[in-house]
């Protein structure tokens, strides 16, 4: 799931600490590496999911091979089930959906997604802020993801309590953290700094980002999964 890196539209919360041109320079790097991510997948379709509108503008950033597709309705819950609704519709398929927040996530947690799915209906990627980063399903589900807590708290406690309600199983992966606000920048900023490889060109525009403006450089604090 994507957007096309435009001022205003991407990585909004991020806007209020760092100038728009450097935001939207930070979120083509983290979907860059996002896909890259995805692609290292072994016997996986990628697909980038987003507004019709903005199809033609990311089809420059993505590598060959990879599908750009329409989402469809308004609205984060809306564009979540427009991808199980768009790829299992058969249902003789694994998906697992995830945006560009976490670029530096382990491949092995997506292996571990993609197994989940062959023994539960759903699998989850809790955040450490009560949200997830990734979800998937094999099948589309209705009303599975209840616009209200998407973004909040509790986003992960709403969708586990709807799967519960439609008696599918499920399981979760690791915990792990995306990138919403400038403390969660800086705890990327530390993780790349010590395995640049994980995201490449985050890590180098990050790297980059102190030449320019040493003041608006993220700092690290705190600590990452382990």
């Amino acid at each position: 799931m994507a957007k096309a890196p435009r001022a205003g539209r991407v990585k909004t919360r991020l806007s209020n600490e760092y100038p728009a041109t450097v935001v939207v320079e930070l979120y083509r790097c983290l979907l860059q590496d996002t896909l890259a991510l995805a692609a290292s997948i072994a016997d996986t379709e990628v697909a980038v999911m987003a507004p019709p509108e903005d199809l033609e503008e990311l089809a420059a950033l993505l590598p060959a091979g990879v599908i750009g597709t329409p989402q469809r309705g308004t609205g984060l819950a809306d564009a979540l089930s427009s991808v199980f609704e768009a790829f299992t519709a058969d249902r003789q398929r694994r998906v697992v959906a995830f945006n560009s927040d976490s670029p530096h996530l382990p491949p092995t947690v997506l292996d571990d997604a993609f197994a989940v799915l062959l023994t539960h209906d759903l699998v989850a990627g809790p955040t450490d802020d009560g949200g997830y980063y990734l979800v998937g399903a094999t099948a589309p589900h209705a009303n599975l993801f209840d616009p209200s807590p998407l973004g909040t708290s509790g986003a992960l406690a709403a969708l586990l309590a709807n799967a519960r309600s439609k008696q599918l199983t499920y399981a979760l992966t690791r915990d792990w953290f995306d990138v919403d606000l400038a403390s969660d920048l800086a705890r990327l900023a530390e993780a790349l700094g010590r395995d640049p490889s994980a995201a490449p060109r985050t890590a180098a525009y990050l790297r980059s980002w102190p030449e320019r403006d040493r003041s608006q450089a993220p700092r690290a604090s705190g600590s990452d999964p382990a």
